[in-house]
Formats: structure tokens, C-alpha cells, sequence
């Protein structure tokens, strides 16, 4: 590990704080709202929310994790199959129980350890999950690329969308420094401009609106009644499996990055239940389900600055920005086919993460058992699998999917022993 420029406990100068705070903001402001804009949230909520989201986080880890919690992607499809069958209350419900399962395996690691979670969760169902979850937005995004607000295709929107993409990927492949860390937003700001240019841009509302705006939130009694149905819970808390094997490589490679185990200390268990933490406050306000960074991780990386009080300080500027009605109608005024031109890279690079973590994790496709699992995962997830116990009662695409490699790792046999962490894999690979 390079000798951090500011280790966990350390704090900056103001000025060295208000800079490197509006850095991890703009690390993750691209795709953080995003999410908000595709399943039809508030994005000022979300940008409230991630960052209310991250205090929790940091408090319940005892200010010992420096990490940004953003808008998940992994809850995408079922935020939108929720709110078609029961409205934005039911994706809401959902959210919230899906960070209720968060607290609870927190509670069971924390009294059974960790180890069972990496047997349950291995490279072999959540790797095809994860390309599931990528591949199988796929045709959200190129139908907001190519298709105008009437949805028919329009070659001038897709153009939008083109150069979009275009931008996202240079600054991805070519820029140094911060700008290889904001692709998304280098994207979305260069084709806004020429979605501008070319007219498709309309910037009354962003006139019209005020300063201060007070978010539009969704609390639960207040604005929709609270029911708990079978659907709701199949949706929502199956997706859970990813997203905490998510964040359980989340933590091990920030922890290579800060050179400290934070698997054992502060403890798994206290990352996990900071994470459901997150998503239970975001739903009882209105906004996504809440994950760690991958973008903020790479700022760490880079700037080898590490302290809680910079995380800190780009939460408390995001609490801030949901408050600016000027942002608000800004971010809402982004044309579709820019958001659509972003979304074929996001949701490629997602499903090719999938492949990467089987890759990393040299997963034997030689071996009959590990095809088995991931082929089923992968037609059952990109198809749209649907098992319909009844009409109120049914389990759909990823969840199906991903309860169906859980089920497979286990009945078939021939299942390895789980690495307990990376530092054990680390010293194996040594000695090898």
C-alpha cells in the first residue's frame, strides 16, 4: 500500500475539504441519479438520501469505512415491476425490506461469523446474476437512445444518444487524473450540450424554479398506505443475494486500497447493517435502495486520501444539492437519449463485471457443475423466467434467477470450500 496523503482519521485543511469532498460528489452524481431518472424517482430525493445515507453509513462503522453510498442499479427492474403493479409505495416497501434483510444477516454475522455468507454467495451465481442484471436492461437503454417521446425511432435523438456515448467512452479510455474517475458525468454534461445545440433541450422549468425547493419525499402512511404483499417481497428482497455480495467485494478491495482488514474490523457486520441502514432511510423517504461505490472507491485509489471526514463532507454537500430547486429542474431537463447514450455503457459495464468477478475469481467453466449453474442463471435471468404461483404471488427474471443458482450451488455436487478473505487468498497465491 502507497503511504496515504490523508489516512482514515485524519482531517484536511477547509480548503482541502470542500475540494476533495466536491471530487467523491462528482465521482458518483452521474450515477446516482441516473437510477432516479430511469425508474421515475425524485432525483433530488436521491441525491438527499445518498447522503443521509452515508452518515449513517459512516456512523454505524464507527468512522472507520470511507466509503459513498449511491444509488443502486441492481434494484432497477424490480423498482419498476413494483410500481407497475402497485405504485411508487409498493417499490418503496419493497426497498425498505430489502434493507431489512440487510439487518438482518448483520445480526447473524455477527453472531455465527462471516464465512457461511461467502458459501451461500460464491463467484459462480453472483458473476451470471450480475451479467443478468446488466444484459437485462439492455432494451431500456437502447429504447431511450434510439426512440423519440413519441416511441418511435428518431435518428436525431439516437444522434444525441451517440455522441453521449461517444464522450463517455473517451474520457473512460483516455483521460487522466479526476476526469478518468467522472466519465458518466463528462458524458452526460457533453450531451447535454449537444442535445442543447440541436434543440431537444427545454429550459423553462429550470428558469422558472426556485432556489431553495423543499423535495417532493414519500413517506409511508402519509403519502400511501403501507401493505406488505407477497409480490412486493419476491420483486424486491431476492435482489438483495447480489447486492450484499456486492458489497461484501466492495469492502475487501476498499481494504486493500486503506491496507486495514475492515472485514474484521469494524466488522462485516457493521459495514452490511450501514448499507440496509442507508436503503431503509432512503425508502421511507422516497428515494432508491442504497449501495457503496465502485467510483468512490477508485477516488480513494487515486488520490490515496482516505479520511472519513472528505466522505463526510461530499455527503453533507449532496444533503445540500437536494435542497436546490435550480439542480432539481436541471438534472430533470437531461433529454432521454443522453441518459440512453450513458445506459449502454453503464449497463455493459455491469454485465461485464459479472464476467470479470468469474474471471478473477478463475471460475472452471471445464468443470460441467459451474456451466450447469451459470447457464441456468443466465436463460432463466435474460429470458424473463416467471414462476406464477398465483396472481398475487409470483417470482420474476433476476429473482428467479438468482434463488435458482443459490439452490443449484447447493444440491449439486462438487462445491469448493470458500476462501474466507482476500488476505488468505493473497498468502495462498504466495505460497503457490
Amino acid at each position: 500500500m502507497n503511504k496515504p496523503v490523508l489516512d482514515i482519521q485524519e482531517r484536511p485543511t477547509v480548503g482541502q475539504w470542500v475540494t476533495l469532498s466536491l471530487q467523491h460528489l462528482f465521482a458518483m452524481f452521474g450515477a446516482t441519479i441516473l437510477v432516479p431518472y430511469l425508474v421515475g424517482l425524485d432525483p433530488s430525493i436521491a441525491l438527499f438520501t445518498s447522503g443521509l445515507g452515508t452518515l449513517a453509513f459512516l456512523l454505524i462503522t464507527k468512522w472507520q469505512v470511507p466509503a459513498y453510498l449511491g444509488s443502486s442499479f441492481a434494484y432497477i427492474a424490480p423498482i419498476i415491476a413494483a410500481k407497475t403493479s402497485g405504485g411508487p409505495g409498493a417499490a418503496m416497501i419493497g426497498s425498505f425490506l430489502a434493507g431489512l434483510v440487510y439487518g438482518i444477516v448483520a445480526l447473524i454475522i455477527k453472531k455465527a461469523g462471516y464465512r457461511w455468507v461467502m458459501k451461500l454467495l460464491p463467484p459462480v451465481v453472483v458473476g451470471p446474476v450480475i451479467i443478468v442484471i446488466g444484459l437485462g436492461l439492455a432494451g431500456t437503454a437502447v429504447g431511450m437512445a434510439m426512440n423519440g417521446p413519441d416511441g418511435k425511432y428518431s435518428l436525431l435523438h439516437f444522434s444525441v444518444a451517440l455522441v453521449t456515448l461517444a464522450a463517455t467512452i473517451i474520457c473512460s479510455v483516455l483521460a487522466r487524473g479526476m476526469l478518468s474517475l467522472i466519465p458518466v458525468l463528462v458524458g452526460i454534461v457533453v450531451g447535454y450540450v449537444y442535445a442543447l445545440a440541436v434543440g431537444l433541450v427545454d429550459l423553462s422549468k429550470v428558469a422558472a424554479a426556485k432556489w431553495f425547493e423543499w423535495p417532493d419525499f414519500l413517506i409511508p402512511f402519509v403519502d400511501y398506505p403501507v401493505h406488505v404483499t407477497a409480490q412486493i417481497v419476491m420483486l424486491m428482497v431476492p435482489v438483495a443475494i447480489v447486492t450484499l455480495s456486492e458489497h461484501i467485494g466492495h469492502q475487501l478491495v476498499l481494504s486493500k486500497v486503506v491496507g486495514r482488514d475492515l472485514i474484521q474490523k469494524p466488522g462485516l457486520h457493521r459495514s452490511i447493517l450501514g448499507d440496509g441502514t442507508a436503503t431503509m432511510i432512503s425508502a421511507l423517504l422516497g428515494g432508491p435502495p442504497k449501495t457503496t461505490y465502485g467510483e468512490n472507491i477508485g477516488v480513494l485509489a487515486i488520490t490515496r486520501v482516505y479520511s472519513v471526514y472528505v466522505l463526510a463532507g461530499a455527503a453533507v454537500i449532496a444533503i445540500a444539492f437536494g435542497f436546490v430547486g435550480k439542480i432539481t429542474a436541471l438534472i430533470s431537463s437531461i433529454p432521454t437519449p443522453v441518459m440512453g447514450g450513458v445506459s449502454i455503457l453503464l449497463f455493459g459495464i455491469i454485465a461485464s463485471s459479472g464476467l470479470r468477478m468469474l474471471v478473477d475469481s478463475r471460475v472452471d467453466f471445464g468443470e460441467t457443475r459451474n456451466l450447469v449453474i451459470a447457464s441456468v442463471i443466465l436463460v432463466i435471468g435474460i429470458g424473463g423466467a416467471v414462476l406464477k404461483i398465483s396472481e398475487s404471488f409470483q417470482i420474476t427474471g433476476m429473482a428467479l434467477s438468482a434463488i435458482a443458482g443459490v439452490l443449484l450451488n447447493f444440491v449439486l455436487p462438487g462445491r469448493p470450500s470458500a476462501v474466507e478473505n482476500m488476505f488468505e487468498e493473497e498468502k495462498n497465491d504466495h505460497v503457490a
